[in-house]
């Protein structure tokens, strides 16, 4: 009897164990299961190239026409560029020229941003998106994930502006020259009837002072607007603004988002002469030409 029992114990605890063993293997097993969550893809870029060498010198050289009245030695140091200052190079880095005339002085700057999300829901992209749809937004255009309708009145609110802009600072301009006896802006008429011509022979043609085109027709293909054709999204904002009392410069930005990169180009130039208005088509287009070249460097 004693030996019948102890055998009966003996297997009693083996079974007990073996029992133990399963249920501890399957709840280890359930738990990676139960709070397992899927990564967003990361960005395609992970890193970003030296901006100071991401302009060829052929370009430099279109952009900045002071520095071919330097000597080589000069020359070399404008092409050069100064690094912007940054203190994590593999998520945001920069670069400026600068270059004086005796007509006019230009500068050059270009800023890589690449975004990260922390989040393991949101990809690096969608987050570059919403920074990109901010930056756009700001610029007073319409965002990419507004409503048609609201994407519609939001251009037309940005264009309404920005017109605005342009001719005001061309009216100020146009107002230094009459002030100084400028001969373009002699009236044709009888100079008892100038308070009534006068907005006729200036405001209809969109005359300023003789350094710009600055017709309707044109002017409304030259606004802040968006870029269909470059990177995975783009705007070009265009602002004319008085610097000081007397000069006054007119600065260019393209902004585009490849991936989870967003690039800024600012193209500037200030005419030495007050009353002359920086060209806006042909900031515009260079600042453009630039960022095509850009845009493919990151391809590469």
């Amino acid at each position: 009897m004693a030996y019948v029992t102890g055998t009966a114990l003996l297997a009693t605890l083996v079974v007990g164990c073996s029992a133990d063993t399963g249920t501890s293997g399957s709840a280890s097993d359930s738990k990676p299961g139960e709070t397992a969550v899927a990564a967003a893809a990361p960005g395609k870029y992970q890193t970003l190239p030296d901006p100071c060498r991401a302009v060829a010198t052929s370009t430099l050289k279109d952009l900045l026409p002071g520095a071919a009245e330097l000597s080589e030695e000069q020359q070399k140091k404008v092409y050069e560029g100064t690094a912007a200052v940054t203190y994590d190079t593999d998520r945001r880095v920069g670069c400026r020229w600068k270059s004086e005339a005796p007509s006019s002085s230009h500068s050059l700057s270009i800023d890589f941003e690449r975004v990260v999300s922390y989040d393991p829901a949101v990809s690096d992209d969608d987050r570059a998106r919403e920074v990109y749809g901010k930056k756009e937004t700001a610029a007073g255009l319409s965002s990419p994930s507004a409503t048609p309708d609201a994407a519609d009145a939001g251009t037309k609110k940005a264009g309404d502006t920005k017109k605005s802009t342009h001719p005001a600072a061309s009216d100020t301009a146009s107002a230094t020259a009459s002030a100084s006896g400028s001969a373009s802006h002699a009236l044709t008429g009888p100079s008892s009837e100038a308070g009534s011509t006068e907005p006729e022979d200036t405001d209809d043609t969109g005359s300023t002072d003789g350094a710009e085109n600055t017709d309707e027709g044109p002017d409304d293909n030259l606004q802040p607007r968006i870029l269909d054709d470059l990177g995975d999204s783009a705007f070009l904002d265009d602002l004319l603004t008085r610097a000081g009392s007397t000069a006054q410069h007119r600065t260019v930005s393209v902004v585009f988002r490849t991936s989870n990169v967003i690039v800024t180009v600012d193209f500037t130039e200030q005419p030495t002469v007050s009353t002359v208005v920086p060209d806006s088509k042909e900031l515009q287009e260079k600042a453009q030409a630039l960022a095509r070249q850009l845009v493919d460097k990151f391809s590469e």
